[in-house]
């Protein structure tokens, strides 16, 4: 889906520069101001050639379930609140999810049983995300992933991981005078984040920490008077793991009221966190 022509929520223009490159994408995301402009750039960018040729094909193929609807077909940009107090990371876009509907963890079973959950903790508007466009919003809350393409088997090559990972880092660097939590969904993500933390003004323990669901790593910021940084591990809501029982609606809840607290936003309907919880600064 081109730029400019009238898909719901598309960030990019006509006049959005392209990244062709690794090189450019460290450039273009270095350079962008704010996170809606950071979203345009990514949403069109064509740095790795295996990435475009996967997303595109799939977009022209589509599954015949979808076979009547047209496809994104492009880089899933990050997508929530321009001041969010928690960053949620996952991997990647889904080919027939993110890569369909143009919004991350939309359009397939992870993002059904994920936003249901957001919604249940007051961090959505709506229990169901389908399409952009759909009147969904986060409250507090963005997403994003470490790679914005979707990969072929879900699989990003590490040379694909590194050339994705400057919209990352800026999307930290831009977020980080609100940012206050980072749930990662899955070992890849948590993995990912760490180099990008410390590109952005975190100080990254070593050895890094170890993933685990319920994991919890404080980072403090490099500058003096940065807030710290709360990272929460959590397992991916993929079907084989909600299929399996590794991971269930009352896992998903209590690690969200953890970032939704930690991250001093309110409680579900209510104007206050909840009584108990420990803000980071």
């Amino acid at each position: 889906m081109p730029p400019g022509t009238g898909w719901p929520e598309d960030p990019a223009t006509v006049q959005t520069p392209v990244a062709a490159d690794p090189g450019q994408v460290a450039v273009l995301a270095a350079s962008a101001g704010s996170l809606a402009e950071l979203a345009a750039r990514q949403s069109v960018c064509r740095a790795c050639p295996r990435l475009v040729a996967w997303r595109e094909d799939v977009a022209g193929i589509r599954r015949r379930s979808f076979q009547d609807e047209p496809y994104w077909g492009r880089p899933v940009p990050g997508w929530g609140d321009e001041h969010p107090r928690v960053l949620i990371l996952g991997l990647a876009p889904a080919a027939h999810g993110g890569n369909r509907t143009g919004r991350v963890f939309t359009g397939d079973r992870s993002g059904d049983f994920l936003f249901a959950a957001l919604w249940r903790s007051g961090l959505a508007r709506q229990p169901t995300s389908v399409r952009a466009g759909d009147g969904q919003r986060l409250t507090g809350a963005r997403m994003s992933a470490a790679v914005r393409c979707a990969p072929p088997a879900n699989k990003p090559e590490p040379a694909e991981r590194d050339a994705c990972a400057p919209w990352l880092t800026a999307e930290l660097t831009v977020a980080a005078a609100d940012l206050r939590v980072i749930l990662c969904l899955g070992g890849f993500a948590w993995q990912a984040l760490w180099p990008r933390l410390a590109a952005a003004g975190w100080v990254v323990p070593r050895p890094r920490p170890a993933f685990g669901h319920g994991a919890e790593v404080t980072v403090a910021r490099s500058a003096p008077g940065g807030a710290p940084l709360l990272v929460l591990g959590c397992y991916h809501p993929s079907q084989q793991n909600t299929f399996t029982g590794r991971v269930t609606d009352a896992m998903l809840d209590q690690v969200l009221q953890r970032a939704r607290s930690a991250a001093g936003l309110p409680a579900p309907g209510g104007t206050e966190p909840e009584p108990g919880s420990v803000p980071v600064p």
